[in-house]
């Protein structure tokens, strides 16, 4: 950093370099003359985006610079375009601002690819003194989601018809332990009454289920997931008919036999979904009868 006057004088003896491409972010000269060994220089070039712009990427997002130093869009989509093509599935172990996902979407509205990207990031708190805090981002999390739900807008409004069909959708999924009770896997550790405790626990949605049975079963998480009312009761689809879930309570017959008859690959119940002992044992025999392929299993 330098002072009004330092720069001034600068740039009249022709010491500042002013970068292309609109963001006019300047630099100060090093003259060899002047420096101590060698001068570093990037990889790249200039022209593949610097920390500043970056910045600047985010900071026209939020109207504030939450990030003081982003990755620049441009850096990561070459990144992307040396090693993927058209319809890889790019990962992001240190997802911080989100910049992977914004290239990738960016990418994609330019050359109509269908990439998809995977972010990963630990919910890291954000100073509470920061203007992101003040803004009610309470970590990086928070402010990567907004910039892609951000990002993916602008990107279809300066792209316009080109852009109508790109997909800027995600999933925000967050690592936890296991919807199961301990006795679902080590039932010979625990007395015989506890056995018909509930296998689930207490805190668990329908959805969290959902997704335990998807990755149990390889669907990917991205998988278009439908919901339906079968009978009063709410009944999930994964890619269509592949996956059928149901975990309300009181799940009748009725309910059974309308998902029997539409020949699932997969379908999956939790054990204290059945309104009674009747739906259990006649269970099995709904689907031997409706569609004996589809593969049954309970929660």
């Amino acid at each position: 950093m330098v002072t009004e006057e330092e720069f001034d004088r600068m740039d009249a003896n022709d010491e500042i370099y002013w970068t292309e491409n609109g963001d006019g972010q300047p630099y100060g000269k090093i003259y060899l003359s002047e420096s101590k060994g060698q001068i570093p220089n990037d990889f790249w070039g200039i022209e593949f985006g610097t920390n500043q712009r970056g910045s600047l990427e985010v900071e026209k997002l939020f109207n504030q610079r939450y990030f003081d130093f982003p990755k620049p869009v441009s850096l990561l989509s070459n990144i992307v375009m040396l090693g993927a093509d058209k319809d890889s599935l790019i990962l992001d172990f240190f997802s911080g601002s989100a910049t992977t996902a914004h290239a990738v979407m960016k990418l994609n509205a330019e050359d109509g690819g269908n990439r998809k990207f995977i972010m990963v990031q630990l919910p890291e708190k954000t100073d509470e003194k920061s203007e992101a805090y003040k803004a009610g981002y309470k970590n990086i999390c928070e402010i990567g989601k907004e910039r892609i739900r951000r990002a993916g807008k602008k990107i279809k409004e300066e792209a316009g018809l080109q852009a109508q069909n790109l997909d800027t959708g995600f999933r925000v999924l967050k690592l936890d332990s296991s919807n199961m009770e301990d006795v679902y896997y080590t039932p010979q550790e625990f007395e015989l009454q506890s056995l018909f405790n509930e296998n689930v626990k207490a805190d668990r949605t329908n959805e969290d289920l959902l997704f335990q049975v998807m990755l149990d079963l390889g669907i990917e998480l991205s998988a278009k997931i439908e919901s339906k009312q079968i009978a009063g009761k709410n009944v999930h689809f994964v890619d269509d008919n592949y996956l059928v879930a149901c975990f309300d309570r009181d799940v009748n017959e009725s309910t059974i036999t309308e998902i029997a008859k539409l020949q699932p690959i997969y379908f999956v119940m939790r054990d204290a979904s059945a309104a009674n002992d009747n739906v259990i044992d006649n269970f099995e025999q709904i689907f031997e009868a409706y569609s004996k392929e589809t593969v049954r299993r309970i929660l």
